[in-house]
Order: structure tokens, then sequence, then C-alpha cells
């Protein structure tokens, strides 16, 4: 099986973990790395043995490349991947998908025209954690989804990161930062939404910084940091979830989901593990379930493994565009829900993503070839 060439472009933290699933996943290569600092590019080349650092310009340009990958921030995250499509590459971006559902349609639509891919993260809820609580609704241990909770809730970055502005800016806020992590394990255990509602604020309209290097600065917040939002799922089950920067404590699980027959707690979204419990209507208590799937430590790059393999055999991939732009639907939802007062109808749509089979790992993850 030939390899899929793959081009990394923004070489910030998150790319450590696509250079290190480069030599992961066998079905393809990073050949190439570009970033705005040229000598982070390099860097990272060293750091990986990438054959190539380059400008963008340069990497857009390369034959070779199959799949660019785009871990740029938000604000470029369209302009990046419409210039891949462009030069007839398929892309694979970090979330959200774009800052505005306008670009994300530009997006989709490219790729259409040109017969090209779109994937984008996250990729979590192909790991064992998630995995494990999707194959136990879909087999029926808690019944039919009748409602769920989603809880993301801290006190913000400002304290920790090195540079944490662009949270606060349009295409941030805990919403755009971490809610497709929930909203996407939720598309993937229940099914697609069809409206939203919710209530949005910003608690406090200024932020001063606390880490280093840019201790003492004052951050302007531009985007809603505290949203509670009502999900109405197809299939009618109930979604109720909160996104928060402004919440110093709490003890609200990850995600839970409610059958008919019985409860689940889900792990948290934003790792690949557990734990898993279920509790049915007649037990006694909550119980640990053994995980049925692999991929339970750090595995980003398993989405865009799993397009790779897509690209080579005509299969849809999992971590797909249309799925990305529905949870980017949902997420302006909210916001423009709070602002209007009302319900909003969302035009996306998307398909549940298939479930990964049993007994595959980074070893057998070929097995995907025959969409086992």
């Amino acid at each position: 099986m030939k390899k899929v060439k793959v081009g990394i472009v923004g070489c910030g933290n998150i790319s450590s973990i696509y250079f290190q699933a480069g030599k992961t996943f066998d079905v393809f290569d990073v050949v190439a790395c570009a970033d705005l600092d040229s000598d982070r590019a390099r860097g990272r080349a060293e750091e990986y043995g990438i054959p190539k650092a380059c400008t963008v310009e340069q990497l857009l340009e390369d034959p070779e490349i199959d799949i660019v990958v785009n871990l740029t921030i938000p604000k470029a995250h369209a302009k990046v991947a419409c210039a891949a499509l462009e030069a007839g590459k398929h892309v694979y971006g970090e979330k959200p998908l774009s800052v505005s559902r306008e670009d994300g349609l530009r997006m989709l639509a490219l790729a259409e025209e040109k017969g090209l891919r779109v994937g984008n993260a996250p990729d979590t809820f192909l790991g064992g954690g998630l995995q494990t609580s999707r194959k136990l609704i879909d087999d029926g241990w808690i019944g039919e989804p009748v409602a769920a909770t989603a809880f993301m809730m801290g006190h913000g970055h400002e304290s920790w990161h090195p540079d944490p502005a662009f949270y606060y800016q349009t295409g941030g806020g805990p919403m755009f930062d971490m809610g497709p992590y929930y909203i996407t394990a939720l598309i993937s255990l229940i099914g697609n939404v069809k409206r939203v509602t919710g209530s949005a604020r910003i608690t406090f309209p200024e932020r001063t910084v606390t880490s280093e290097p840019k201790y003492g600065e004052t951050i302007q917040v531009e985007t809603p940091t505290h949203i509670a939002g009502i999900l109405d799922f197809n299939n009618g089950a109930v979604g109720t979830m909160i996104t928060s920067f402004d919440v110093w404590h709490h003890q609200l699980p990850f995600i839970e989901v409610y059958g008919t027959e019985g409860s689940m707690r889900v792990p948290d979204p934003n790792t690949f593990g557990g734990p898993v419990q279920v509790r049915r209507h007649d037990a006694k208590e909550w119980s640990e379930v053994p995980l049925t799937h692999g991929f339970t430590e750090n595995s980003r790059g398993l989405g865009l493994a799993d397009m790779a393999y897509a690209i080579q055999t005509g299969r849809q991939h999992r971590a797909n565009g249309r799925l990305s732009y529905h949870v980017l639907d949902i997420m302006h939802g909210f916001h423009d829900a709070s602002e209007q007062g009302q319900h909003v109808l969302l035009e996306s749509q998307c398909d549940r993503p298939e479930p990964l089979p049993m007994g595959i790992n980074v070893h057998t993850i070929d097995r995907l070839l025959k969409g086992e």
C-alpha cells in the first residue's frame, strides 16, 4: 500500500502529536512542514526528522504532498484550507472547522467542486473510551437515548497559557475552543441535531494574564465566556450543555447519557481513554465497563489516518467536513439563540459517523480498508 504524503502548516504546540502520528500510523508520512516563523518550522523538522521545512507557499506548490494538515489559529483555518484545496490538496484541520459558517460552507463547496476531501479534528470520538460508549448505546445497554448532559467549565487560560489572548477573541471562547469535543462526541453517540437554543454572557470584559511570558498584560474579551445551551436531536433526545471560562469550581460530570433502560457516564471527550460507567434501571450502583476498543492513549492523528485510508478506498472518512460543519453550525446556533431570544433551526445535517471496528490498534488499523 502506498503511503499518503502529508505536509503540516503551523508548527505550534499542537503540532508535536501530529509529527509523532506520522511515525505511529503506517498509512501516511509527514514529508514537509511550514510556519510563519521559519525558525520554528526548521526546529520541528530537525526534531522529528522531517525532510523539508519551507514556506506555506512552497508547501502548497509541492506536487508530492497529498494532504495538508492545517494547525493554524482558528481565524486562519479557512484561508489556509481553501488555499490548499485550490492547490489540489486534501485538507485535515484542527478544530473548529472555521470561524464563520460562510467560510465553512465555502470550504466544503470548494472541496466538492475539486473532488477533494475535508477532514477535521477532534478525532477523540474515535478513541477507546467514546467508542466503547458508542457500542454500549448501539447494543441497547441503556435503551433508547432520552437525554444527555455535557459540561466543560473552568476559569480560562490566562493563568497558565503562554499566549492566551486568542481564546477570548472571535472564534475562541469556551464554546469554540472546547465545544467541538463535546458536541462531536454527542453526535457520535446519539445522532445529529435539528434545533438549538441557549443563553450566553461575558462575565469579565477584561482578563489579566498571570502566566509567563505575558504576565500583567490585559485582554479585551470579544466573545461569550459562559454559554448554556439546549440541543434537540433528530431522534427526539434532548441535550443540555454548558461551556464556561467563568467558573472557579464544580463537580458536574463530563458527559452523561440517559436512556429508557439506564444511564451511562462517558469519559472526558478531550481524551481517548476511559472510564465508562453504566447503571441500568434495576442496578444498585454504577459499574465500570471494560473498554472494548483500543486507542486509549493520546492518539491524535487517528482521524487523519482514517481519512488517508478512505482516500485510497473511496469510503467516507469518519472525522469529515460535514460532521465538523454541523458542529460549527450548532455552536453558532447557541450564540445566535442567545442574541435573538429564540430557538434556532439548523440548516446543516450530517451522517452519524460509522463506529470503528473492534480489535484494531495502530498495528492492525489496515482492517479499516475493508470497512470491517
